[in-house]
């Protein structure tokens, strides 16, 4: 017979994280904090090179104008990104928010580089380039740091422990087979031979089949009855004929309609006999049919 055994399953060696937790929480702060610093660094340089680019060409006179129209082309980048993210989280491409992305982020480095003139040197090109390039992807970093963290929040509603800390032990049943123990019997002096013990019986679970029930209804034929309301006979004399139909399901002759009759004390006439048996078969044409006996 199998016992169940119980296994505490906090026993069985699991591999510890490599990480300590306190210093991997440290690794993701610093992180995250590095990139929030060069991303805004990053807009900076570019939006400071785009505003003397605005008021190079026009805009020396409107100051506030000049510092706000670099705003027009980052902060597309900015938008495209949070639309972005906004889908990741959803688990679906919104290819809109990439090309606001793409047009920002192109449209940026486009007039860093063409804001440095013709005549420049190439590493001043390159220079121009730098700064929008790294807010692109400082921001893209942000925003995948960000995504990662509201994935874990909201996954799944159940409470995982952190690595590193130990979750409670959940006991495990193991089915075992082990041979049945049988006590011994000590034999009685007073009695006779001790008889055989049966074999241990194994513990058989009757498989239960399973019954599928009829999914089609079954339609129960309906006969018609046809009801029809009882002759009701005013007439005394109408009731007692009547009667004597149901008594041998036969005509009644004239001889026993009077003797009826005048049973009941109504006389004894055979015309009124008669004429009653009449009305009777008028209003019941079916009693007709029935056998006649002596005629009278």
């Amino acid at each position: 017979m199998s016992a169940p055994t119980r296994v505490d399953a906090s026993l069985t060696p699991v591999e510890a994280p490599s990480t300590p937790v306190n210093v991997d929480h440290a690794i993701t702060a610093v992180a995250a904090a590095l990139t929030v610093v060069l991303t805004a660094v990053a807009f900076w340089l570019s939006y400071e090179h785009l505003q003397e680019v605005a008021a190079a060409h026009g805009m020396a006179e409107a100051v506030a104008r000049s510092w706000a129209w670099p705003a027009t082309v980052d902060l597309f980048i900015v938008i495209g990104e949070l639309l972005i993210l906004r889908a990741s989280l959803a688990h679906r491409v919104d290819w809109w928010a990439i090309m606001l992305v793409t047009a920002g982020d192109g449209a940026s480095i486009a007039l860093n580089v063409a804001g440095v003139g013709q005549d420049a040197g190439a590493l001043n090109y390159v220079v121009a380039a730098v700064p929008p390039v790294a807010a692109l992807l400082a921001f893209g970093a942000l925003m995948r740091q960000v995504h990662a963290y509201l994935a874990r929040r909201t996954s799944t509603g159940v409470a995982t422990p952190p690595p590193g800390v130990e979750g409670p032990s959940t006991p495990v049943i193991v089915s075992v087979d082990r041979p049945a123990v049988v006590p011994p019997v000590e034999p009685r002096h007073d009695a006779g031979p001790v008889p055989e013990l049966p074999a241990a019986v194994h513990s058989v679970e009757d498989a239960s089949t399973p019954v599928a029930p009829d999914a089609s209804p079954v339609e129960r034929p309906s006969t018609a009855v046809d009801l029809c309301m009882p002759v009701v006979y005013p007439n005394r004399v109408d009731q007692l004929v009547r009667a004597l139909y149901g008594t041998d399901f036969t005509q009644p002759s004239t001889a026993r309609m009077t003797q009826t009759m005048a049973a009941a004390g109504l006389g004894a006439s055979e015309s009124t006999a008669r004429t009653a048996r009449g009305r009777v078969k008028a209003r019941e044409p079916y009693l007709a049919d029935f056998p006649a006996t002596i005629a009278g």
